[in-house]
């Protein structure tokens, strides 16, 4: 079974420029999911998944009008709909845009979504925001797990200070009981941050989403692979990949224990994301 944790199929209409020049780079066949005027194809991209072997797929919108732009979780509902055993959706919010946020993540949370992510670096906020513990308080006693950005983004408008994994050291005191997934496993700056809380704190998981597989033996050099491992979910921030199952293919070339590897593919996603249902 393969877990994809992390995807993005926005409406190209409610993107800023910027994404569609990141995702052209990658090239693939993204863009044949979607119709003429911009709007995923729910059915075509089912069908991509399938071909992919991906199982499980988590959907994320995002509510960053600096850098990315609005993409809801509305519009991520006719695919979830489509297919609600393959798709799954993340809640977003934004302490700039929504107000009180404990309600908007309750109110995206009975959409369907089974996890909550945060985008500090696009969105403009610190993670430790003292507004975001209402969001993290709703997310622990829903028992969903939050996934926030870690490390740097490209995209204009981005504020990299707030990718520093640092930054959510009181959280995780005040949250033991409540995982986060650190997405894209503090790329940049921060990888040795990143994986040192992974392996200090039972609570914190990494996963892989915009990291070449090849190179995660060279960012995460100076920790024991194989222990590492065990805290990491697959994701491959699609559609900046060249191809999920050759990302997955790929992760079988760095020397980990098939036990570990299957962890990595969907085991570890199936502890922490409960409403996966596998």
């Amino acid at each position: 079974m393969l877990v994809d944790a992390h995807m993005h199929v926005p409406r190209l209409s409610t993107l800023k420029p910027a994404w569609l020049e990141w995702a052209t780079e990658f090239g693939g066949s993204w863009r044949d999911v979607y119709s003429a005027s911009g709007d995923p194809i729910p059915s075509r991209l089912d069908a991509l998944l399938e071909s992919e072997g991906v199982s499980r797929a988590l959907l994320f919108c995002e509510y960053s009008p600096r850098a990315t732009g609005m993409q809801t979780i509305e519009d991520l509902l006719p695919i979830f709909e489509h297919n609600p055993d393959r798709f799954r959706l993340v809640a977003n919010v934004n302490p700039h845009l929504h107000h009180p946020v404990s309600s908007e993540v309750e109110r995206q949370l009975d959409l369907g979504a089974v996890a909550l992510k945060i985008h500090p670096v696009h969105g403009g906020f610190a993670p430790d925001d003292p507004e975001l513990y209402a969001a993290y308080n709703v997310c622990l006693e829903r028992g969903v797990p939050v996934i926030l950005h870690s490390g740097v983004s490209s995209f204009p408008g981005s504020q990299a200070k707030y990718g520093n994994p640092e930054l959510m050291l009181d959280v995780l005191e005040q949250f033991p009981d409540l995982n986060f997934v650190f997405a894209h496993g503090g790329r940049g700056w921060w990888y040795d941050t990143a994986a040192f809380l992974a392996l200090a704190k039972p609570n914190v998981w990494l996963d892989l989403a915009g990291l070449p597989p090849r190179k995660l033996p060279e960012y995460y050099g100076r920790f024991d692979l194989r222990r590492l491992a065990t805290k990491w979910i697959f994701g491959t921030d699609w559609p900046g990949v060249p191809g999920i199952r050759r990302n997955a293919q790929a992760l079988t070339t760095i020397g980990l224990p098939d036990d570990i590897l299957q962890g990595v593919l969907s085991g570890n996603a199936a502890k922490i994301f409960p409403g996966l249902g596998i």
